[in-house]
């Protein structure tokens, strides 16, 4: 009798749908429900150009059409709705030896092997789209604010565009391996270090020149630099150094310049010498002598500097041009991010991501001698381009195109 009764309950579990075998696409029937439902209100703004197909498999059901939704959807959710094609065509064309200009893009697999195999387990469509939706605060915060906007009736389409494009730059990101992290937002000209979903610290920052705009990537944290020697780039010495040099011989002096044959400061000291410097004013390539501004109160990049390693050559450092801050566009840098209050974001992090004191950095601060601090704990930087931003209190700020990124980053249609 309880034999009977135990398969009875069986028949009855897969007669009701519950627990069955799947279609040959995949499909569980609760499955099928439970995206219908996510496409409905589009619940990760990805849907993407994908209109006429969803309104066939909404009509229709049909598993085939089901699937591919499912895999563009997913794609659209990990690598956005921007028309990555066009958009690197855009970039290339903008790129000069005077202009410079850098996106790192960051794309995500989406194996569609691996999805149906995650159908046929009986996974939720919830669960199967997990790994993709970006664990940034600020994507979950954009996407409840383009949800909200888009049913104003009287909505700016410039801003709907502005959030929806910033929604679409967060997809982009390096995907977040850190419950926290730093997010230098450079139409905002502003960093916030933010832990737990919470913004920690937060202040102003100048970017780079509209003509040598900071990179858009992330890399992690790894070592802060108090009392650092700025070694000159050669592109700032052709540029910059030597054709001042040439016009006043007390430059290099006034800025506390010295030259030596490489960036040692223990290297036997150089001459200016105008015949041969005068051979390196512009173009490219390796100077053979190098400018270097020892550590002091008066180094161009301040007391302290922030390094994670990049291809770019950017990092967050200290500036001596305070009075930048007052201004409401600083697009004034080469390319890295000056810090408004250095001092503040340096306690900060050696007091939760070193293992120093502050009282034991302080000393090494106050020696006005070089010295590295590791990072023992992961703390990702992430520059990033939102002209849209969404505020602890729910308020949606707005921002100039400062680099042209509006202009020539497309959605999908």
């Amino acid at each position: 009798m309880k034999k009977r009764f135990g398969w009875a309950v069986v028949c009855a579990v897969l007669l009701s749908g519950c627990v069955g075998m799947p279609d040959k696409e995949g499909w569980h029937s609760s499955q099928k429900e439970e995206f219908l439902e996510i496409l409905q209100e589009d619940k990760y703004a990805s849907l993407c150009g994908d209109e006429a197909l969803y309104n066939k498999v909404r009509q229709s059901e049909d598993s085939r059409l089901m699937f591919k939704l499912l895999v563009d959807y997913t794609n659209h959710l990990a690598n956005s709705c921007i028309d990555i094609r066009s958009f690197k065509a855009a970039q290339q064309e903008r790129k000069t030896p005077k202009f410079k200009t850098a996106y790192e893009i960051y794309r995500q697999k989406v194996d569609p092997n691996t999805i149906r195999a995650e159908l046929k387990a009986g996974k939720s469509i919830e669960e199967i789209l997990k790994p993709y939706v970006p664990a940034y605060r600020e994507f979950g915060r954009l996407l409840a604010a383009y949800k909200t906007l888009e049913k104003e009736p009287d909505v700016d389409p410039a801003k709907l565009r502005k959030v929806r494009l910033s929604l679409e730059r967060v997809k982009l990101m390096k995907p977040l391996t850190s419950k926290n992290y730093v997010l230098v937002n450079i139409p905002e000209f502003r960093v916030r270090v933010i832990e737990d979903g919470k913004t920690a610290v937060s202040m102003k920052v100048i970017v780079g020149k509209k003509r040598l705009q900071t990179p858009i990537f992330g890399e992690g944290l790894k070592y802060i630099v108090v009392n650092p020697q700025w070694n000159v780039p050669d592109s700032i010495a052709r540029n910059e150094v030597i054709p001042k040099s040439l016009k006043n011989p007390g430059y290099l002096a006034r800025n506390g310049l010295v030259i030596r044959k490489d960036y040692n400061l223990e290297s036997p000291a150089q001459k200016f010498d105008p015949a041969l410097a005068s051979n390196y004013v512009g173009g490219k390539g390796p100077v053979p002598f190098k400018f270097i501004q020892p550590p002091s109160k008066h180094n161009d990049l301040g007391r302290v500097k922030f390094l994670f390693p990049n291809n770019h050559s950017v990092y967050m450092h200290d500036t001596q041009s305070k009075h930048l801050f007052k201004r409401t566009v600083r697009c004034y840098s080469h390319g890295c991010v000056r810090l408004e209050r250095p001092n503040e974001m340096l306690r900060h992090i050696i007091e939760h991501y070193t293992n120093l004191t502050w009282d034991e950095a302080k000393e090494k601060y106050d020696s006005l001698k070089t010295h590295y601090i590791s990072i023992t704990k992961p703390l990702p930087v992430h520059t990033a381009y939102l002209t849209a931003y969404v505020e602890d209190d729910g308020t949606v700020h707005f921002f100039n195109d400062i680099y042209g990124y509006d202009k020539i980053q497309k959605l999908k249609k």
